[in-house]
């Protein structure tokens, strides 16, 4: 099945998860696999962030595509860019913030245990 840009759905979520500014999320498949939460491309300004959560039951993985940031990982912080990825396995957390000058975008993927 091929999606076109076209056809994907753009949300937009002020302080998603207890971070700064906003988020801009692109579905990438209205139609996805039982186990799959999500699927998507996240846009994070310069100087947005997705506050620190735990997932429970499910594994989040973050491709990141452009831009510079820093990720929480449990209680470890890192800096990330282009071509870098972040898993975060059932009952770990993390938290994403854009820290350059430019857009940070990443792809994520949700996957139910």
């Amino acid at each position: 099945m091929t999606i076109e840009r076209r056809d994907m759905t753009v949300e937009i979520r002020e302080k998603m998860r207890g971070g700064n500014g906003q988020a801009e999320i692109t579905k990438l498949s209205g139609t996805l696999p039982g186990n799959v939460r999500l699927f998507a491309q996240i846009r994070l300004t310069p100087g947005s962030s997705i506050g620190y959560h735990v997932h429970e039951a499910e594994t989040e993985m973050f491709a990141f595509v452009s831009g510079k940031g820093r990720v929480q990982d449990d209680d470890e912080f890192r800096s990330v860019s282009a071509g870098d990825s972040m898993i975060t396995f059932p009952g770990h957390g993390h938290g994403v913030e854009n820290t350059g000058d430019e857009d940070l975008i990443l792809i994520a993927a949700i996957v139910k245990e």
